[in-house]
């Protein structure tokens, strides 16, 4: 896969899923900015040769800077990269605070409408322009005590399919990525919340969800970004309006 003229924008692209995503890209040859909401990783990523700012995508007003930043310094987008998105709060539906229901929609579906809104421009105007977003196993199927998380996601795959409609005529392809749970603080943070929930040890709940997928293991963010780069190339093509699901087969959710 060679992306040497390829322009690519990883939204929270300095940390975790999305700085392995980012570094994939940067690898296979393309021009990599990034966008995230933790100031010291945004410093590092630039040390490490990304052009990048500091935002948070449920902002949109922030979201317009960053789209201005992104012409400034590419002179265009190629490929957009959802990738920002939180946990959300874990609980039974009644106790879940409204704040944090909404403060999860805000982030996990408002911030990728408000990207790919102003990046269409640019899009249109790139070389086999590509939309990828992520989403979750928690997408396609239900994750008792998870309800903000999961119907955000869910959300994703809905804006995914609808978007690949309406800008199939503008040859710009939109796909989802779904992860199973993937290796990381953030697993951690919700296998401890989701232990006090269930009142089980911390280690009961990680064993299950270690165990939910076919292949007994955890995801890795590597994997991730190699399904990021396939969905963005020139070998999936006729890939569109796609859940491509990298979650060792897994069939139900803890």
């Amino acid at each position: 896969m060679d992306f040497s003229s390829k322009r690519v924008l990883v939204t929270a692209g300095a940390n975790g899923i999305g700085l392995a995503i980012a570094t994939k890209f940067q690898t296979l040859g393309a021009t990599v900015f990034v966008t995230d909401i933790d100031p010291d990783a945004v410093e590092k990523a630039r040390v490490n040769g990304f052009a990048a700012v500091l935002s948070d995508v449920s902002d949109e007003e922030q979201v317009r800077d960053v789209m201005a930043s992104v012409q400034a310094e590419l002179g265009g987008l190629d490929i957009l990269v959802n990738n920002a998105g939180i946990a959300g709060p874990t609980g039974p539906l009644e106790s879940l605070d409204a704040a944090a229901w909404k403060t999860t929609f805000d982030v996990n579906i408002h911030g990728q409408f408000f990207c790919i809104k102003h990046a269409l421009p640019m899009l249109r105007q790139g070389r086999d322009a590509s939309i990828v977003n992520l989403s979750s196993a928690a997408g396609r199927l239900g994750m008792a005590g998870r309800s903000a998380y999961s119907a955000s996601k869910w959300a994703v795959i809905g804006l995914t399919k609808t978007l690949a409609i309406e800008l199939g005529p503008d040859r710009i392809r939109v796909n989802a990525i779904c992860p199973g749970a993937v290796n990381g603080p953030r697993i951690d943070a919700v296998i401890a919340a989701k232990a006090q929930m269930l009142d089980l040890p911390e280690d009961r709940v990680s064993e299950l969800y270690h165990n939910q997928s076919s292949l007994g293991r955890l995801i890795e963010a590597e994997d991730i970004a190699n399904m990021a780069a396939f969905a963005a190339s020139d070998m999936a093509r006729n890939v569109n309006g796609q859940a491509l699901a990298v979650d060792g087969n897994t069939e139900k959710l803890y």
